[in-house]
C-alpha cells in the first residue's frame, strides 16, 4: 500500500545518447528519429499539459491511460522525462527567472510553447546530470521540428549556450528567488513569516524519502531495511532505489507505505480498543489500517468503487478487516453514531510538494477557498455522525490555514464541538509541530537529519475535535 505518488520517486540521473550532429536544415522525420528528442517532445507536452491546462502529473505519467507521447517511450525514456518534469516543476520559478536573465527582449506574447523548450532544456543543463550540449542541441532540434517554433530556433541555441557557459553564476544569483509560486509564497509569508516560507520553500525541492508504517516493533524494521525510526514511529529508508514490494515484510503485510505526517492523525485517538470508529474519506487505506491496528471496529467509506477495491486488496494484504461502505460521506446518515470519526479532508494537498511538484501549478487560491468551504461542509457533517462526546479527528495535507486552523477555528466558535488540546510533551521530537491551541502543524522544513533526502515531512494540518454532549441529532 502506499499514500505516496509512484510516479513521484526521486529523479534518476539520466545520460541520454548522443544525438548526432547533422549540418544543414533537416526534414520533420529525421529531426523526429534523433536519439532523445522524442523523450524530449514528450516532456515539453506535459509540462504544457501541467502549467496551462492544470492537468495532474500523475494522470501524465500513467502507464496505461496517460499521455501519448509518453505512453510510446521505452522504461528508460520514461524514466528521463519524470526527471526531467519533477526538476522543471520544482524549480520552475527559477529556470523562468534564468531564461528571462538572459533575453534581450521577453518572448512573444503566446509563445508557450516555446517556453516549455526552453524549460525543458534549462531544467537539465541546472538541475540534472545530462550533457549540456545534449540539451542544449535536442532542444534546438525540437524548435527546428515544431512549424510554432522554427524560427526561434536560433533563439533557443544561443539562450542555452549562454545558460551553460554561466551556469554557476546563475545558480548562485537563483537562491534568492523563490522555489514556488509568488502567490503561494506570499501566503506562507503571511502565516508562518518569511524565514519559514524561504525554509519551506528550499525543502520542497528536495524529494521526499520513503517511510513505512510498521504494525509493531519500528526498532526492528529499521534494522532490517536499513532505515532510521522517527518520532512518529515510522521507519524511514535510506537512499532507496529498488522496488517496494521486494523489501523483507512486504508479502507478509508487516508494513505499509506512509508518509510519516500522513501517519500522525489516526494516532491522535490513542488507544481505541473495542470503540466504533468510521474513516470517513478512507482510500487507499493507511489510515484505516492504523485505527484497525490500535483496535477499533472500523467502518471504511469511499465515493469511488475503484478506490474501494485498492483499499480491499490493501488490507487483504495486511491482513487486516473493516466494514466498507462505497458513498459520499457528506450523504451519509449511519444507523448508530459512532465512538469516533476520522476525516482527513479533500485539500490542495500543497502539503506534498515533495512528491507531487505539479501541485503548486495546477492550484491557485480559488482552488484553496473552494476546497476549504468544502471542508467545513464535511466537518460538521462528521460532528453528526458520532455520539455526543465522541472524538473527530480532522486532517488534511495543506499548508495553507484557510484550510485548516480557520476552517476548526469556525466549526468551535459556533459551540457543537470543542477542541482537545494536543500535548506537546506526548510528542518527543515534534514539539514544534503543536501550535498554541494544541493543534498539530507539520511542514517540509520540519524534522532535519543528517542527509537532505531524510529528512522532512510532508506539511499537515490536524485537530482532535470532542462534539458537544446533548446536540440534537
Amino acid at each position: 500500500m502506499s499514500e505516496n505518488n509512484k510516479n513521484d520517486s526521486r529523479p534518476k540521473r539520466s545520460r541520454p545518447h548522443k544525438p548526432s550532429r547533422g549540418g544543414g536544415a533537416q526534414s520533420g522525420a529525421s529531426l523526429q528519429a534523433k536519439p532523445g528528442l522524442k523523450s524530449r517532445q514528450a516532456a515539453a507536452k506535459i509540462l504544457a499539459a501541467v502549467i496551462d491546462r492544470n492537468t495532474s502529473l500523475d494522470g501524465m505519467l500513467d502507464q496505461e491511460h496517460g499521455n501519448p507521447a509518453y505512453r510510446e517511450l521505452n522504461d528508460a525514456d520514461r524514466a528521463l522525462v519524470r526527471a526531467i518534469l519533477n526538476s522543471a516543476l520544482r524549480h520552475l520559478p527559477r529556470i523562468r527567472a534564468a531564461i528571462d536573465s538572459l533575453l534581450q527582449t521577453p518572448l512573444p506574447e503566446g509563445a508557450r510553447a516555446l517556453e516549455h523548450v526552453l524549460t525543458v532544456a534549462a531544467a537539465q543543463i541546472l538541475y540534472l546530470d545530462i550533457p549540456d550540449h545534449s540539451a542544449v542541441d535536442l532542444a534546438v532540434e525540437q524548435a527546428q521540428s515544431d512549424p510554432r517554433n522554427r524560427r526561434f530556433a536560433s533563439l533557443v541555441n544561443a539562450v542555452l549556450r549562454r545558460l551553460s557557459r554561466e551556469k554557476q553564476a546563475i545558480l548562485e544569483a537563483l537562491q534568492t528567488v523563490p522555489a514556488i509560486p509568488a502567490w503561494f509564497y506570499e501566503r506562507l509569508v503571511a502565516h508562518y513569516g518569511r524565514a519559514e516560507a524561504e525554509a519551506i520553500s528550499e525543502a520542497q525541492l528536495v524529494p521526499a524519502a520513503i517511510d513505512l508504517t510498521v504494525k509493531s516493533e519500528p526498532a526492528l524494521w529499521a534494522e532490517r531495511l536499513g532505515g532510521t525510526v522517527l518520532p512518529t514511529g515510522s521507519v524511514r529508508l535510506g537512499d532507496f532505489t529498488g522496488t517496494i514490494p521486494s523489501l523483507p515484510g512486504f508479502s507478509e503485510g508487516a508494513w505499509w507505505v506512509q508518509d510519516a505526517a500522513a501517519s500522525i492523525p489516526a494516532r491522535l485517538f490513542g488507544d481505541l480498543s473495542g470503540k466504533t470508529v468510521v474513516d470517513l474519506c478512507a482510500a487507499p487505506g493507511g489510515k484505516t489500517a492504523q485505527l484497525i491496528l490500535a483496535g477499533a471496529k472500523v467502518t471504511a467509506l469511499d465515493q469511488s468503487s475503484s478506490r474501494l477495491r485498492r483499499l480491499k486488496a490493501n488490507l487483504e494484504r495486511l491482513g487486516l478487516e473493516a466494514r466498507t461502505k462505497e458513498t459520499d460521506m457528506a450523504e451519509f446518515r449511519p444507523d448508530e453514531l459512532f465512538d469516533a470519526a476520522l476525516l482527513d479532508a479533500p485539500c490542495s494537498s500543497t502539503g506534498t510538494t515533495r512528491r507531487h511538484p505539479d501541485v503548486l501549478w495546477t492550484k491557485g487560491p480559488g482552488d484553496v477557498e473552494k476546497l476549504a468551504r468544502l471542508q467545513e461542509r464535511l466537518l460538521r457533517h462528521a460532528l453528526t455522525v458520532v455520539r455526543p462526546g465522541g472524538i473527530v479527528v480532522f486532517s488534511n495535507c495543506s499548508l495553507d490555514p484557510r484550510e485548516g486552523e480557520e476552517v476548526v477555528a469556525r466549526v468551535v466558535a459556533d459551540g457543537d464541538c470543542e477542541r482537545l488540546p494536543i500535548a506537546a510533551s506526548d510528542w518527543p521530537g515534534l514539539e514544534a509541530a503543536i501550535t498554541a491551541l494544541g493543534e498539530f502543524r507539520t511542514t517540509p522544513a520540519m524534522l532535519p537529519l543528517d542527509q537532505p533526502f531524510s529528512a522532512g515531512l510532508d506539511g499537515f494540518y490536524a485537530a482532535v475535535l470532542r462534539r458537544a454532549d446533548g446536540r440534537d441529532n
